[in-house]
């Protein structure tokens, strides 16, 4: 996961601003490799001042083999802003490796220590043809620059890295798993007052917090973990708008949806709640964000924190 991939993340987001830097020595220097930069050093009193021309002996810096852990954005020729770590909720990790070019970001990372800010000048071109070994998207203009706003907590040896990784994935889970725990009951309020205003008896609650409504009892086998599943489905918002519906699908020749149900296959509302349901059966089901797509935005369509409506029917289940 300490790849440098990970500078590349087409994520739109706000602007990484330089916090209390002193811009009375705002001025850009560039090396004799031609990277143009300059560094802002924190001092005691916490305000940042231009550390200025850095020497080509200066030693202080990140090391090959090293990680630094940092807050890192970055823009286009354009002003558009193309990523923001601080949008993710955590710092990236990033090894330093030798240079791919001259003037790369590689050396950039190498002239920061921690506690330093700095902003970088890469040239589109190189960084894509030898960094990442990918063609340049079209909204990177060709002869352009990239400007990286870098801020750098720490450098630390690989193994001291992968300690604090794992550390941070674990207190951004439980992090998720509160604010996931908040919206369920945000969303349990909203479907049951949605369950009133569209009349739907008989409404039942899986003990996740899926609601469905059997509309149509089947009479096959009743479904369980492990089966292989096969549903026809119609989602949509709580609007009455249709996002998508597998009887009306030519990329999958409008055929139904087959999955092993209660292995993760699907969103966490469907493996609950279609383990409710016998072969045969039609039901609604209303599944609160946090067990379909949570915080993750999937499109225009989709925001944040979406409440889901499946209309579904249980073809088929095979017992495995």
């Amino acid at each position: 996961m300490l790849s440098k991939t990970k500078f590349l993340l087409p994520v739109l987001a706000g602007v990484l601003a330089l916090q209390a830097c002193n811009n009375n020595n705002d001025e850009f220097y560039t090396t004799a490799d031609g990277l143009t930069y300059k560094i802002f050093e924190q001092k005691e009193n916490g305000e940042y001042e231009n550390k200025g021309k850095v020497a080509p002996e200066d030693s202080t810096g990140a090391k090959i083999g090293q990680v630094v852990t940092m807050h890192m954005s970055y823009k286009n020729a354009e002003d558009s802003v193309l990523f923001d770590s601080r949008k993710q909720g955590m710092p990236i990790m990033i090894p330093v490796m030798e240079p791919s070019f001259k003037g790369s970001l590689e050396q950039a990372l190498m002239m920061l220590s921690p506690g330093d800010s700095g902003v970088f000048k890469v040239n589109a071109d190189s960084l894509f043809a030898k960094t990442f070994g990918q063609p340049m998207p079209p909204f990177i203009k060709p002869g352009s620059d990239l400007t990286f706003f870098i801020k750098a907590e720490k450098v630390q040896s690989r193994e001291q890295a992968m300690v604090d990784q794992q550390q941070m994935m674990q207190e951004q889970m439980q992090q998720a798993q509160v604010r996931a725990e908040k919206q369920l009951k945000v969303d349990d309020e909203k479907i049951q007052q949605y369950l009133k205003e569209q009349n739907l008896p008989n409404a039942q609650k899986t003990e996740s917090g899926v609601y469905y409504v059997v509309t149509e009892p089947g009479k096959g086998p009743q479904a369980s973990a492990g089966d292989q599943v096969t549903v026809h489905y119609t989602l949509t918002h709580l609007d009455g708008k249709e996002l998508e519906s597998s009887r009306n699908n030519p990329m999958n020749n409008n055929q139904p949806f087959q999955f092993t149900l209660g292995q993760g296959q699907v969103i966490k509302g469907w493996d609950d709640a279609i383990q409710q349901l016998k072969e045969g059966s039609k039901a609604t089901l209303l599944v609160p964000s946090p067990l379909a797509y949570g915080e993750q935005e999937r499109g225009p369509d989709m925001p944040a924190n979406s409440i889901l409506r499946f209309d579904i029917e249980l073809m088929n289940v095979e017992k495995q």
